[in-house]
Formats: C-alpha cells, sequence, structure tokens
C-alpha cells in the first residue's frame, strides 16, 4: 500500500451478484493473483444470515492473499464479518457512525457520483476514500448518472487539498475496463474499482494483471 494514500492505489475489484461462493473464492484468488489489492463485497439478495457466511469466507480469502476486504452498504455487516471496511452509497447510513465504529484504523469510503460536493462533506467526515462514477456505461447500473475527467480531477483537488499525509484516495468505478481505464487514471484517480470488466470474463487473472500494469506504467 502506498504510504502516502489511506486506500491503496491500484485494482479494487467489486464482486458480481453470484449465489455460488466456491466460485468467487476461485474468481478472487485468481485476481488476487494478478495484483488486485482489494475487493467489495456487493450482494443484493439474500437474508443477512447468508450475507454473514458468505462475507466471513470471503473475508478470510482476501486476508490470506493480503487483500483489503470492504463490505458494500452494511456497517453491521461490515463489524459482524470482521472486514476491513465498509463503502456506503446516498442513503446507506452515517459517515461518521462508521468512522467512529470501525476505528481508525479501518476503511470507510463513499458513493459521491458525479458531486465534488459530496466529496466535500465526505472528506469532512473522515472517509478514507471518495467514489465517482459511473465514468462509462454500466450493465450492473445502467441508469447511473455519469461523471466525468473533469469529476475526477475535482476530486483530486479536494483531497491534495484536505493537506493530509496520508491523503484520502479518489476511486473512478462504473463500466472500467482494462482497455479504457488509462483515461481514468491519467485523470486522478488512484484506484480504479471494476466489476464486469474483472470476474465477467473469460481470464479474471489476466484482466486483473493487465488493470494493475496500468498504475505501474
Amino acid at each position: 500500500m502506498n504510504t502516502q494514500l489511506r486506500f491503496p492505489r491500484g485494482l479494487y475489484g467489486i464482486t458480481p451478484e453470484w449465489l455460488n461462493t466456491d466460485q468467487l473464492v476461485t474468481a478472487i484468488t485468481e485476481a488476487a493473483q494478478g495484483g488486485m489489492v482489494a475487493l467489495q463485497w456487493r450482494r443484493k439478495s439474500g437474508t443477512y444470515s447468508e450475507h454473514l457466511q458468505e462475507a466471513l469466507t470471503l473475508a478470510k480469502c482476501c486476508n490470506q492473499h493480503g487483500v483489503l476486504f470492504i463490505i458494500n452498504d452494511s456497517l453491521p455487516l461490515a463489524l459482524a464479518s470482521h472486514a476491513d471496511g465498509v463503502h456506503l452509497g446516498r442513503g446507506d447510513g452515517s459517515l461518521a457512525e462508521a468512522r467512529k465504529a470501525l476505528g481508525p484504523s479501518r476503511i470507510v469510503g463513499c458513493s459521491c457520483y458525479n458531486e465534488p460536493e459530496l466529496a466535500r462533506k465526505a472528506l469532512d467526515q473522515d472517509v478514507d476514500y471518495i467514489a465517482f462514477g459511473a465514468m462509462y456505461p454500466s450493465s450492473v447500473k445502467p441508469g447511473a448518472v455519469m461523471a466525468t475527467l473533469d469529476t475526477l480531477r475535482e476530486g483530486r483537488r479536494l483531497v491534495q487539498g484536505q493537506g493530509k499525509t496520508p491523503r484520502a484516495a479518489v476511486v473512478a468505478i462504473g463500466g472500467i475496463t482494462a482497455e479504457n481505464a488509462a483515461a481514468v487514471i491519467q485523470a486522478g484517480a488512484d484506484s480504479i474499482a471494476v466489476i464486469s470488466g474483472l470476474f465477467k470474463v473469460p481470464d479474471v487473472l489476466a484482466a486483473a494483471s493487465r488493470c494493475q500494469a496500468l498504475f505501474n506504467a
């Protein structure tokens, strides 16, 4: 992890809506071997009990591979699964409460869509990263609001303007693949969050390697 950042620079995988835990473990392992530095577990279907069981399994997998494990949307689940952090969107709960519950050493990230002002407020709540997007049309969220490269540039100015070291990171999300990620990295993204372009491809390891290589260019 870059000691100048509060969240690792590089590929941030987000799990697809698969119901087969073993399939996820295999794909996550391949992504980690390809260089993935963090994983966000995202699942909308199923019961809390099912969610917790899978989250505990994936947390163990990520820990074995040195990958940060982040829970999407649910602070209670992040706490129960001993995750490395939580990602909260609009309406998912208080960032300040998440920070208080998780403490200073774990990750709190948030969705800022295409709104730098939302990012500014989130940074005041001591988040570790601000996420903008969708950067490109997304099959996972086809109706998502679109962000621009200028949005990323403004986000980068915001985190650098805080004057803190390590500083909060800028994450780009939405329709990102190894083929189109270079532009968002050049615009200021410290990390790229990828679902379909990482997990819904024939070779997960190769896709992860191509994405991570962009940060070493």
